[in-house]
């Protein structure tokens, strides 16, 4: 059977979907994201809406669709061969999973691409997801009966969607089994062990290095490339200083629990860090930290403290530090994210709120 003909009469798999908060929309769109970030499920979805005779869908990572056997795609044979498909059989929805733009789009009402490269064509929409924030934890998973178990379950094993009702010993077998199969060999899951070992951390992609160096054989280049490669497909993220963008950057990765599953070391402040950083990127605004302060966000200006345990012992003992962030940023509103604390307190003319992180990230939608 033709490759196209056996991807068209193929069945969509059903899956238990529940919303998110971003759906496709566009005619056009590119979903950008993560792996395990939720993008296929979000094209079933979307898929939803139409009839099976209406779409053609092609993953080109599927071993079974093995088009360069039968076409020659570099000459635009494939191409042509699609549009001749999609226009005899009325497509209205053509999507190109894990599609690296080796040949010309064919015409289509519908075009949904997900791709690593970092390329947009023309009259796309390009459609960032990430993997749940707390609030969409919280309407996927259904064995929890408080919110302390929630947020538990939430911050030891991370925002992948398809986690949330697997079996408590299956997952973190099946997060390392998602890190294996998006990385080439141990070198290059080495690399992004060492940059989930230093979350919420100032560490210079020098000093990495340095110390990967240490246990591997990884020459530099390779090493900055991909570096370069996990940042662009949002693995990882570098926050800078407030007005110091020379200075060494923080870093974070898009699933805080990666550092459990990396190590057995705990770095409870740290991976708490990381999950308020998560909930400050559905702000869409620069993020920056100061030097007494884990994140500043200036457009609205606003001090955002990551104290997992807070007290009012531990306020007064770190007021100098946060007085100097204070003068830095001229912002006279903070934001202390506890696990469970909640608290108003206030000196000279700042205002403090001290907010449990269940209810601070669903705040900030």
């Amino acid at each position: 059977m033709n490759i196209l003909e056996a991807c068209y009469e193929a069945e969509i798999p059903k899956v238990k979907f529940l919303e998110r908060k971003i759906t496709i929309t566009h005619p056009k769109t590119l979903l950008k994201g993560p792996p395990s970030a939720g993008k296929t499920y979000l094209i079933y979805d979307f898929l939803a809406r139409y009839s099976k005779s209406d779409y053609l869908y092609l993953d080109f990572l599927d071993l079974r669709n093995d088009f360069e056997k039968l076409e020659n795609i570099s000459k635009g044979t494939f191409r042509n061969t699609l549009e001749i498909f999609i226009k005899e059989n009325k497509i209205i929805v053509l999507v190109l999973e894990n599609f690296d733009f080796i040949f010309k789009l064919p015409y289509c009402d519908n075009i949904i691409i997900t791709s690593k490269k970092d390329f947009c064509p023309f009259g796309f929409k390009i459609l960032k997801l990430m993997p749940l924030d707390f609030e969409e934890f919280l309407l996927h998973e259904s064995k929890y009966q408080n919110i302390t178990a929630s947020f538990n379950a939430f911050f030891r094993y991370g925002n992948f969607s398809e986690l949330v009702n697997l079996d408590e010993p299956l997952k973190i077998k099946r997060m390392q089994e998602i890190l294996r199969l998006n990385t080439k060999d141990e070198i290059e899951l080495s690399c992004l062990r060492i940059f989930f070992d230093s979350i919420a951390e100032k560490k210079s992609l020098l000093q990495l290095f340095t110390n990967l160096k240490k246990t591997k054989k990884v020459s530099k280049d390779r090493f900055y490339n991909l570096s370069a490669k996990y940042l662009e497909n949002a693995w990882i993220f570098f926050v800078q200083k407030y007005k110091n963008p020379k200075a060494v950057k923080k870093i974070f990765t898009y699933n805080h629990a990666f550092l459990n599953l990396s190590s057995y070391n705990k770095k409870f402040k740290n991976e708490f860090e990381n999950m308020v950083f998560l909930e400050l990127l559905k702000l869409n605004e620069d993020i920056y930290y100061l030097d007494n302060a884990d994140f500043f966000l200036e457009i609205s200006n606003k001090i955002i403290l990551a104290s997992p345990f807070f007290s009012e012992l531990i306020f007064e003992q770190n007021k100098e530090k946060i007085l100097k962030s204070i003068k830095e940023s001229a912002c006279k509103n903070i934001e202390i994210i506890t696990i469970g604390n909640t608290n108003n307190l206030s000196f000279d003319d700042i205002t403090i709120s001290v907010i449990p992180f269940y209810e601070w990230s669903v705040s900030q939608s």
